[in-house]
């Protein structure tokens, strides 16, 4: 079965990894067609066993070789195209999009969160299918009191987040 892992705090705040190598970690913990999308840490594979058997293996062997807590999420290649279809929010240039990919029921603490931060003017939040989206206007993604909560240490075992078009590269990808 093909999969989507989705690693959390890649390439961000010091956390410096080559996509070659997390590959190569993967490949040693015995997942096949092993390829990276993108340099955020988005591992498309195939294996025989279940999410929640892969969720283990993957995020022990990467805290070992790296040596840091490793979070990720591992979605079916079925489950990572309802995040590209589900977009409940129309393409606009003028707005970056994010769908959040983590534990189950996240999406409810999530809009719990955005509904008690404020907003800019057009920040917009839905939940579709269990999956939160949120859409804000470009150069407020940081600034937002919502982005703000995004960083918080309770939360970085929830969730991880990808700017919507990661999405269609990833699908892409998974399609080859």
């Amino acid at each position: 079965m093909k999969y989507c892992a989705f690693l959390r705090g890649v390439n961000v705040k010091g956390t410096n990894m080559k996509m070659a190598e997390i590959c190569q970690v993967f490949k040693n913990s015995g997942m096949e067609n092993v390829s990276s999308v993108l340099a955020s840490g988005n591992i498309v594979f195939s294996s025989d066993k279940n999410t929640d058997e892969l969720k283990i293996i993957l995020e022990k062997a990467m805290s070992e070789h790296f040596n840091y807590e490793a979070f990720l999420f591992v979605k079916t290649a079925e489950e990572t195209e309802l995040f590209w279809t589900k977009n409940p929010f129309e393409k606009n240039e003028d707005f970056h999009t994010y769908a959040f990919v983590g534990n189950e029921n996240v999406e409810n603490i999530l809009i719990n969160e955005f509904e008690n931060a404020s907003k800019s003017e057009n920040e917009k939040a839905e939940i579709v299918s269990n999956i939160f989206y949120w859409r804000v206007s470009k150069g407020n993604t940081l600034d937002s009191s919502f982005g703000k909560v995004l960083g918080k240490k309770s939360l970085k075992d929830q969730f991880t987040s990808r700017n919507i078009n990661t999405f269609e590269k990833i699908l892409k990808k998974i399609h080859l």
